[in-house]
Parts: structure tokens; C-alpha cells; sequence
């Protein structure tokens, strides 16, 4: 159980971080800039919120299948990676998200799903 939790902590701190760092980054070479349409932190709220879901599914998932993937944890990184990149498409698509943004949101997920895979396989095994 402390494995479990302490997984959901780590992955939560990866994919939280690494977005803003992406985004970060970007901003100062493309002027990419934070939405305008809510305050900054109900922003970061709401990011936190999202993630704190997709951590605990990514580490619950992997705990629940960790016999059958038998140490493939780079497989696991990749469906996600896959399914997250496909939300990503489909957000540019719609309104009120740009190209841009989905492109550093692949490249966040690109980052960070493989090292919280690799990192909860370390943990559990």
C-alpha cells in the first residue's frame, strides 16, 4: 500500500511539473501565454486536479496489471502516451486550444509518461 501511494505522489509531482516546464519554456521562445479567461490560480487548480485523476488511474492501472505486463513498462507508457496524444489531437481540433499547445502537451507526455512508467515499475515491481 505504501508503494501504491508513494507511486501516486511521485507520478503526480512528474506530470505536474513537467508541463510547466514545456510550457515554460515555450513561452519564452514562441510568446505562448496562460489563458486570460480565469485567474491564475484557479487555473493551476484545475490543472492540479486533472492530473491528481490521471495519476492515480496511471499507477492504479499498472498495479492492477503489473503480471500481465510483466515488466514492460515501456509498453505501458507507450498506450498511454498513445491515448493522451490522441486527446491532444483532438483538443486542437475543437475550440479554445491551439496547435501549439497540443504540440507541447505531446512533448510533456513524451517526457513524462515513460520516466513515471519506469518509475512505478521501480517501485512495485
Amino acid at each position: 500500500m505504501v508503494s501504491i501511494i508513494l507511486s501516486i505522489i511521485i507520478v503526480l509531482v512528474i506530470i505536474f511539473i513537467i508541463p510547466f516546464i514545456t510550457y515554460g519554456l515555450a513561452s519564452v521562445f514562441t510568446g505562448l501565454k496562460p489563458p486570460v479567461t480565469v485567474s491564475p490560480s484557479r487555473f493551476l487548480f484545475s490543472v492540479l486536479i486533472t492530473k491528481i485523476g490521471t495519476s492515480i488511474a496511471f499507477v492504479l492501472l499498472y498495479y492492477i496489471s503489473r503480471e500481465t505486463i510483466s515488466g514492460q513498462w515501456h509498453l505501458y507508457a507507450i498506450v498511454w502516451w498513445l491515448m493522451l496524444v490522441i486527446g491532444e489531437i483532438g483538443q486542437a481540433i475543437g475550440p479554445n486550444y491551439t496547435k501549439k499547445e497540443a504540440i507541447l502537451g505531446i512533448i510533456s507526455e513524451t517526457i513524462y509518461l515513460p520516466l513515471s512508467a519506469f518509475i512505478i515499475y521501480q517501485l512495485m515491481g
